[in-house]
């Protein structure tokens, strides 16, 4: 036994060095991401304070293929918090991806901003809570919602039985719940 130990030492060695450089090398990729996650945070903040357009205007790097801007990513989070706060975080990035989920379907336009703003599609912006004071729950849930995220698999509707009026809602297929929203094809 202590043969092959002597005789494997050296590959050993080297594989537990390669297994701790490359939990170091994780930790690493991990924490830049994040550096750069909370970078733009400050940026968008900043931007928002000083309606510095050039930042809202930049692109922001998803994981999809799909690009979006800074002004999308903060528009989301908006309607997400006016309409979700106090949600589960689940469900607020199900509210994002229902809004993401429209841009993609051919009855919506095919921007964030354009499904955002159709006239009575959200009770936020009628109602003036997407000025709400923004909670950071509702940015990262936007981020999860534009990085791909869709925990409605692929949902274009949400109510909140509780408060909708709308009878036409009610006929849709219910897929899921989250919270106080059902979610709907």
């Amino acid at each position: 036994m202590s043969k092959i130990l002597r005789k494997y030492s050296l590959y050993l060695l080297l594989l537990f060095i390669s297994f701790i450089l490359s939990i170091y090398t994780a930790k690493l990729i991990y924490d830049v991401r994040r550096s750069s996650y909370e970078k733009i945070e400050k940026k968008l903040e900043k931007a928002l304070e000083s309606s510095d357009k050039e930042v809202l205007n930049q692109s922001i790097e998803t994981q999809g293929s799909t690009s979006y801007q800074n002004k999308d990513l903060y528009l989301l989070a908006r309607v997400i918090n006016g309409e979700a706060r106090g949600e589960p975080y689940i469900g607020q990035v199900a509210i994002g991806a229902v809004i993401i989920n429209r841009t993609k379907h051919p009855g919506f336009p095919k921007t964030i901003s354009g499904v955002i703003y159709q006239p009575g599609a959200f009770t936020c912006v009628s109602d003036g809570q997407i000025n709400a004071k923004l909670e950071p729950t509702a940015l990262k849930a936007a981020r999860d919602a534009l990085n791909g995220w869709d925990p409605t698999n692929g949902c274009i509707y949400y109510y909140n039985p509780a408060k909708t009026t709308n009878r036409w809602i009610w006929s849709r297929k219910v897929m899921l719940v989250i919270g106080k929203h059902r979610f709907a094809k």
